[in-house]
């Protein structure tokens, strides 16, 4: 049971949307930003949108499509899942997976939750329920599922013949890829108060590189499931239980031997992948998922501001500060610009050279938490009400 987890996320996503203070200070009030007003540089073009069930209503889940041979795989949270047609968003399959678990009566669903992933001859998804399924991508039926040791939020990577699987209760697993078997468990230790989200690992040179809940990176072997080493980049300091938050829930970036990573309420950090040495760190701290490319990094911060730094020793660029509190998406990089949604359902496009609006538009009354992605030519997002969205520039 993740109660602690669930109850922290709901009262700051309370705080954040309403403008609520958690303590009942003056101190502690957030408020979110005004909608921007945007003059359009050009009309971002809806090419499709199509329902996946119920999506994720109220709760707290980055459930996001995944994309391979012009093909869309999309699901909600009690167990559809579906494949679509990138060009023109028809359905391929669908399968529900709340009844084709066969310890599973129809009306208990499967709960999926933690994003996608398509590798391969299989779709990968995990669940609230600790189960991880792989469906065939080329009719949905269930490949294999496998009982993992706790509950599965966070996107599942594949790589080497494995499927890696970073749970809430601290413990990275790694499945083998043909038939889900599990080849070890590396525990990472959990705090007892943490943020609903777990870090999905990053992979290069046969190591697995993760955060974890307390402020660490950490750097698997991924053949053995042996500890590398582990570094510290957000450190408890707050004087409330929510200021000593310092899980490091974002996925770390690497790039050219360098390890990137950001924790909540801690630092944007870029470490040796051979040491786990900090080369540098700033002070930043974010819950989304994050970019590096050409040189900069482009982060939004646990206050919604969209940053943009220098990856050879993070001296900030821009920030974009018209958005704050908004509860922001991580962002992505879509025919150079940026894009980002938001709890309102709208979609803003960011010039990545000085931070500036270049576009907006209203998508979905539902709003969004999951992180657009780049399928081909399109810009995919999956609205809290289920719905996906494919727009083109």
């Amino acid at each position: 049971m993740q109660l602690r987890k669930t109850l922290l996320v709901g009262l700051i996503s309370v705080a954040m949307l309403s403008g609520c203070s958690l303590f009942g200070g003056e101190e502690d009030v957030v408020t979110m930003s005004p909608l921007p007003k945007v003059e359009n540089q050009f009309t971002p073009n809806k090419v499709w949108s199509t329902s996946v069930g119920n999506g994720v209503g109220e709760y707290y889940s980055h459930l996001r499509p995944a994309y391979q041979n012009n093909t869309v795989y999309a699901a909600d949270r009690r167990g559809i899942v579906k494949a679509l047609d990138l060009t023109d968003g028809k359905e391929k399959w669908k399968v529900d997976l709340s009844e084709s678990k066969g310890m599973l009566s129809s009306n208990q669903h499967a709960l999926l939750s933690g994003g996608m992933t398509a590798s391969g001859s299989n779709v990968y998804v995990g669940s609230e329920r600790a189960i991880v399924y792989a469906l065939n991508a080329q009719d949905g039926k269930v490949a294999w599922q496998t009982k993992v040791a706790g509950e599965s939020i966070s996107r599942p990577v594949v790589a080497d013949g494995m499927v890696l699987i970073h749970t809430t209760n601290g413990q990275l697993q790694a499945l083998n890829e043909a038939d889900g078997t599990i080849k070890w468990t590396v525990n990472l230790d959990t705090p007892t108060l943490s943020l609903r989200g777990e870090s999905a690992p990053a992979v290069a040179f046969g190591a697995a590189v993760v955060g974890s809940d307390n402020g660490r990176v950490n750097a698997v072997l991924m053949q053995q499931g042996q500890l590398i080493w582990q570094q510290r980049i957000s450190q408890p300091s707050g004087a409330t239980e929510i200021g000593r938050l310092n899980d490091v829930d974002t996925t770390p970036v690497i790039v050219d031997n360098v390890v990137y990573a950001v924790g909540y309420n801690g630092n944007l950090a870029a470490l040796d992948l051979r040491s786990g040495q900090i080369l540098w760190k700033r002070d930043m701290g974010s819950i989304n998922d994050f970019i590096v490319d050409a040189g900069r990094i482009y982060v939004v911060d646990q206050n919604d501001r969209i940053v943009a730094s220098n990856a050879e020793g993070g001296v900030n660029q821009w920030t974009q500060s018209d958005l704050l509190h908004r509860n922001l998406t991580a962002p992505v990089l879509f025919n150079s610009y940026l894009v980002v949604g938001d709890a309102q359902g709208y979609l803003h496009w960011v010039n990545t050279t000085d931070g500036r609006f270049v576009a907006q538009v209203k998508v979905d009354s539902s709003g969004f938490l999951s992180a657009p992605i780049v399928a081909g030519d399109k810009l995919l997002i999956q609205a809290r009400g289920g719905k996906v969205y494919a727009f083109s520039r």
